[in-house]
């Protein structure tokens, strides 16, 4: 493959042995979710290059080696998206955006951290699929903040991988970024080391909870595709899905390994939402830890196991926790969080330091030195962004600059993770 020629000798990241390697030696993620970090590169409006490099430098102290980060969103009309958007309507582009995403990667670059962009999304927090369907359907954008409906609208967005004239307009978006020279260093996106990987959408999912055999095949084909299209216009970086695991296949562990199983997808991702399956609650964190954390245990490792079977590292892209109480104040204390994330990191590095493919972490997510601008908690254009998107409470779930216990466990559990890669 392309993307190994190059490995050894500039500074890409591929995958050897189950593991990922960046010039010779082992290259294990600890990372962060950073989804508006090109929107606060942009040169003028919703941008505010001081506080980028401000952010990363706070990360980069910390260990975090690597950002997840939003690459493109659609404008609509719902109101639990985020605003201004990177294209405003088929074809047409914010040049400011995709600047604030070229300044962004060219901090990292100086920081010598990676980044994973993701080119679409599931949900409706930065318009994504159900945004492209208005487009070409004329069906209106379907806000679940609104309806409620999310078996309907996971139903609903699973026709975009069958719409031809959606799946067009998406292969010129992943052509525009993919293809695109960075306004800051001049370099070809292609020819950039500090894009860890391209993924496909944020969490994409066959459809809802009763997804039939036909949709399930469907999402596996387009998986494929679209995987095989990006490596053809780039052979040099790695391709991921952005898959929740089993949480977005329906269930299905069959359907999770067949979606992972295609040589263009590189590794496995997975996410661990506690809060939002059920399984805990925030407001009897003493009689729901015990059950939470048996479910969370068994999810955490079965994926690695899934790993093993396909001979692929994996990486664990998102997890989080409510703050104590579930509250979003961020004077709140964060101490069942930082047991939770305390225990995720632990749980990953027997794995990883049993030669297991485990390939790091990004928790979810950076709120750094965001803070909520209104009394509901609720995000409005021109607000501060943070860890959390539009379509949640701003602070349901970000870790910002005055945790402290937080940011002390995170680095604390970096150093570990390196030191087992470092073996």
């Amino acid at each position: 493959m392309a993307g190994a020629a190059h490995a050894d000798n500039s500074g890409f990241v591929a995958v050897k042995d189950s593991h990922f390697e960046r010039n010779g030696q082992r290259y294990m993620i600890a990372g962060a979710n950073f989804w508006y970090g090109g929107y606060l590169g942009a040169p003028t409006g919703v941008g505010q290059r001081a506080r980028l490099v401000k952010e990363l430098d706070r990360m980069k102290a910390l260990g975090i080696n690597n950002v997840r980060v939003l690459a493109v969103s659609e404008k609509t009309a719902m109101k639990s998206a985020v605003s201004p958007a990177t294209t405003s309507a088929p074809g047409q582009y914010d040049e400011q955006l995709l600047q604030g995403l070229d300044f962004m990667m060219a901090e990292l670059a100086k920081r010598d951290m990676t980044a994973v962009l993701y080119l679409n999304n599931f949900w409706q927090w930065s318009g994504g699929m159900t945004q492209y369907l208005n487009w070409f359907t004329g069906s209106p954008a379907h806000d679940p903040n609104v309806s409620k409906d999310y078996e309907r609208y996971m139903a609903e967005n699973a026709t975009f991988y069958t719409n031809a004239r959606a799946q067009a307009e998406y292969r010129n978006v992943i052509a525009k970024i993919v293809q695109r020279t960075n306004t800051v260093t001049k370099k070809p996106y292609r020819d950039d080391p500090t894009i860890l990987s391209w993924q496909l959408a944020n969490e994409p999912r066959p459809g809802n909870s009763k997804a039939t055999p036909q949709e399930k095949a469907t999402y596996v084909k387009w998986i494929a595709e679209t995987a095989h299209y990006i490596r053809s216009l780039d052979g040099r970086h790695m391709v991921s899905t952005g898959s929740e695991g089993l949480a977005g296949s329906a269930q299905d562990a069959q359907l999770y390994l067949d979606a992972h199983r295609t040589p263009d997808i590189a590794y496995l991702t997975y996410h661990l939402w506690p809060t939002n399956w059920g399984w805990f609650d925030p407001k009897k964190p003493d009689a729901t830890w015990n059950g939470m954390m048996e479910k969370a245990s068994h999810y955490l490792n079965v994926h690695v196991d899934y790993a093993k079977k396909l001979g692929k590292p994996i990486v664990l892209e998102e997890f989080g926790l409510n703050r104590d109480g579930g509250s979003f104040d961020i004077k709140a204390s964060t101490k069942v969080r930082d047991r939770f994330y305390d225990a995720v990191f632990t749980t990953l590095e027997k794995r990883a330091a049993a030669g297991d493919p485990v390939a790091g972490w990004n928790f979810w997510a950076w709120g750094g030195a965001g803070r909520a601008a209104n009394a509901d908690y609720w995000w409005k254009p021109g607000n501060d962004f943070v860890g959390d998107p539009p379509q949640e409470e701003q602070g349901l779930y970000s870790v910002f600059d005055s945790d402290a216990s937080s940011l002390k466990l995170i680095a604390d559990h970096d150093k570990r993770l390196k030191t087992i890669g470092a073996k």
